[in-house]
């Protein structure tokens, strides 16, 4: 199946399905002598993983294996191969839908694309496919940070719920990843009422860039906001991607949205950090807007393989939302195109590097 790597010059290819043996993550292109241990990988994999009171309820580890690339605590410049092994898998959970096709699921367009799924939780299309990504993106943070550029990301709104501040500690103090304590709580409150419901939620997740040169991008059709775009719009709940003022930028007007240029940069960041598709030096702010889990217990109309129309309850274990676990994939994509980008030449800046 094609279509399951990214990148040019730093490559990922993610393998494996929700309920198969394991899940991973192959890359190419990494720069030799990157310090990395699994616990570099195994701190961002934690914060994707399942199995806390706001989550779905399946027990994974999520135990990373590096099995190739890495010698004596650094990258040696080889292909490397990270592998998590699926410990709680229950299959049987979906034996009804091996003949039905779940609202909002990609299991109806897969089959009728190659006659054939993996009805498994979803196989490739289910969010566990992130694992490989995240596990990625860990790969691609030890090398920007060598770099000196910084990425994070935060849960900006759940549901009608949205932070107020920005309280870049608080993050880590809550569940849900939202650095504002007040807004947190809310999300919370909001997240348990849904799931009592039988129904389930979306939100927004931001992620930032700092430390970035100027210049990262191509103009015309490689732009970086928008391989920034592709890249978060290929997450599976992903259904829109801003930079920046985003949408709302319709309703400003010239002399509101310019950023002024300055002698040492710009006096604001409307732009989110991109100009013509390349980075200006200032913040990178990228949103991603995220749809609500379509695995709800309460009844919904489809129709299973013979067309005919049947009502089906989804059971098994799910999230009430994508939030908090997407936060850490947004900022995996944001990771992996930056390291990407960052191994292509910067004219100027090589020109002043190795001058004639």
């Amino acid at each position: 199946m094609p279509g399951n790597s990214f990148g040019r010059l730093f490559t990922i290819t993610t393998w494996g399905e929700s309920h198969g043996p394991a899940l991973g993550a192959v890359i190419d292109g990494c720069p030799p002598g990157v310090p990395l241990s699994p616990e570099d990988i195994q701190r961002d994999l934690d914060r994707r993983k399942p199995g806390g009171r706001l989550t779905s309820p399946r027990r994974e580890p999520d135990r990373v294996e590096v099995l190739s690339g890495v010698f004596e605590g650094m990258t040696t410049g080889t292909p490397i191969c990270l592998a998590v092994f699926n410990r709680d898998a229950r299959s049987r959970d979906y034996d009804e839908i091996a003949r039905l096709y779940r609202p909002g699921h990609a299991d109806r367009t897969t089959e009728q694309k190659y006659g054939i799924r993996d009805w498994r939780g979803g196989g490739r299309s289910s969010a566990r496919e992130t694992v490989g990504r995240v596990a990625a993106g860990a790969v691609a943070r030890k090398v920007l940070e060598s770099w000196g550029v910084r990425v994070r990301g935060f849960t900006l709104a759940l549901g009608a719920v949205r932070c107020q501040t920005i309280d870049w500690e608080e993050i880590h103090r809550n569940p849900l990843y939202c650095p504002d304590a007040e807004a947190a709580l809310a999300m919370e409150r909001h997240l348990l009422e849904i799931k009592e419901s039988g129904d389930s939620v979306g939100g927004i997740v931001e992620v930032r860039a700092s430390g970035c040169p100027a210049g990262l991008g191509e103009p015309v059709f490689d732009k970086l906001d928008a391989r920034l775009a592709s890249a978060i719009m290929s997450i599976g709940a992903v259904k829109g991607v801003e930079i920046g003022e985003g949408v709302r930028a319709a309703e400003l007007r010239g002399s509101e949205n310019n950023d002024p240029v300055l002698p040492d940069g710009y006096g604001s960041n409307h732009a989110g950090g991109v100009l013509g598709g390349l980075s200006t030096g200032m913040e990178i702010v990228v949103r991603a807007t995220v749809k609500p889990i379509p695995s709800i217990a309460r009844p919904q109309q489809t129709v299973d393989r013979n067309g005919h129309p049947v009502t089906i309850e989804v059971r098994g274990r799910h999230d009430v939302s994508a939030i908090p676990r997407i936060v850490p994939v947004c900022e995996a994509m944001v990771l992996l195109t930056l390291v990407d980008f960052m191994l292509h030449p910067l004219p100027a800046r090589d020109a002043q590097l190795n001058p004639r």
